[in-house]
């Protein structure tokens, strides 16, 4: 494994519906240490995140980059970001569950896929890696389905269990 790519709202950051605010974004406990030790260990990471706020209207690109700024303010420097703009009815091969995200962080990293982990909070998260064929953890939070928990290949309780995990 030589890279980690990691969801945005609710894996590494508290999820706030269409988040514009930068002043919202609140870490998850122990995503700045998980991130840091894999770092510190010679791995990339990434973020690969749906954001279909963009294409409904809700957001414009530049609220979301200020988010996503404010996100690297707080958890340190990402290696590659991949965002999907789409809105769901769009069918793009970007928004997860499609690969197009991790495949493109891939490439960016100059990786393969299979040399890299998703790790995220529901099974779009999952199918994304699935799809691109990169390893992949759950860590559910109460917004996770039962059926994505069952069907995940791995689950863990901490980003820190998920990186164990991997």
């Amino acid at each position: 494994m030589r890279a980690v790519l990691f969801d945005r709202d609710g894996t590494l950051v508290r999820d706030v519906p269409y988040n514009g605010d930068p002043a919202a974004v609140e870490p998850l406990p122990g995503a700045r240490a998980v991130l840091d030790a894999l770092r510190a260990d010679g791995l990339f990471v990434g973020v690969v995140s749906n954001q279909s706020g963009i294409g409904r209207g809700l957001l414009t690109r530049d609220q979301v980059d200020a988010v996503d700024a404010r996100v690297a303010e707080l958890l340190g420097p990402f290696d590659t970001w991949q965002r999907c703009p789409h809105a769901p009815q769009d069918a793009c091969t970007c928004r997860k569950p499609e690969p197009g995200l991790v495949l493109r962080a891939a490439a960016v990293l100059g990786v393969t896929p299979a040399e890299c982990a998703v790790v995220g909070d529901i099974g779009a998260d999952v199918g994304a890696a699935v799809a691109a064929g990169a390893r992949t953890v759950l860590v559910p939070t109460p917004v996770t389905r039962r059926e994505e928990v069952v069907g995940a290949p791995a689950v863990a309780t901490t980003l820190a269990e998920a990186v164990t995990l991997l």
